[in-house]
């Protein structure tokens, strides 16, 4: 660990600046926005958050594959592909122990020597680490929601103060990530609820064709409907559309 170098800027300076961004942050919640654009507003305010960040992306790692979700700068997208394709990398071992991650590079040629050269080559002289972790309750462990991976062109760039700044940030962008994964999970469900309602409708249409054709009650017409569904091998709102559409063409003047 670096000690607090005396060319940072004055750690009070650094606080007020921090301050600020969470004050912007908080602002613009709306509790309604989509976890991509939740994401990326939260990167560019951790852009503004430390000084000397000169981009920042977010990594998610989930059990199926990490992906970058956001990102202030597309050119360092590289930086954090490296890291998945290799399996290894500050901001994986970030995820993993749940603790921020921070090092000048060339510090860790051998640990992760495809993200060191890719960072070289890139220009980046320092990055800092640091996981988003939506606290334990009591029915739930404590949970990794993503990773702010902080680039800097300057070696002298972040020190611990900046890190204990950073975690006051993820500890704020939680929630505003949280609730937007709760947001768009809410919308999937009126999504899903609202074809749900329409397949409903299109299948009781076609069920009163049939009961008109073959003077059978509803409960009749929904077991043709079912039985065809069922021959065909398609979804029973496939083969109701599909009756209704007959039916239209049928009617049309020639």
């Amino acid at each position: 660990m670096r000690s607090i170098d005396s060319e940072r800027p004055d750690p009070m300076a650094r606080l007020d600046e921090t301050t600020e961004a969470l004050t912007q942050l908080h602002d613009a919640f709306t509790g309604e926005e989509s976890l991509d654009d939740a994401l990326q507003r939260v990167a560019e305010t951790a852009a503004r958050a430390v000084p000397d960040a000169d981009a920042v992306t977010v990594s998610v790692v989930t059990e199926d594959k990490p992906h970058t979700a956001a990102t202030t700068d597309q050119r360092l997208v590289e930086l954090d592909q490296k890291q998945y394709d290799s399996g290894r990398g500050p901001c994986l071992e970030s995820a993993l122990n749940l603790t921020p991650v921070r090092a000048v590079i060339g510090e860790h040629r051998e640990a992760w020597p495809e993200f060191e050269a890719a960072a070289e080559e890139a220009g980046v002289r320092a990055y800092l680490s640091v996981p988003v972790v939506l606290p334990a309750s009591d029915d739930s462990e404590a949970r990794h929601i993503g990773t702010f991976n902080i680039y800097s062109y300057t070696a002298k760039a972040f020190d611990p103060f900046d890190e204990g700044l950073m975690r006051l940030f993820t500890t704020a962008a939680s929630a505003t990530i949280t609730s937007a994964q709760r947001w768009q999970h809410s919308q999937g469900q009126v999504k899903q609820l609202e074809r749900a309602l329409g397949s409903r409708a299109v299948i009781d249409q076609a069920k009163g064709v049939l009961m008109a054709v073959h003077s059978c009650s509803a409960d009749d017409a929904f077991e043709l409907l079912v039985a065809e569904s069922q021959r065909l091998n398609v979804k029973l709102r496939d083969v109701a559309a599909k009756l209704l559409e007959s039916v239209t063409r049928q009617d049309e003047p020639a």
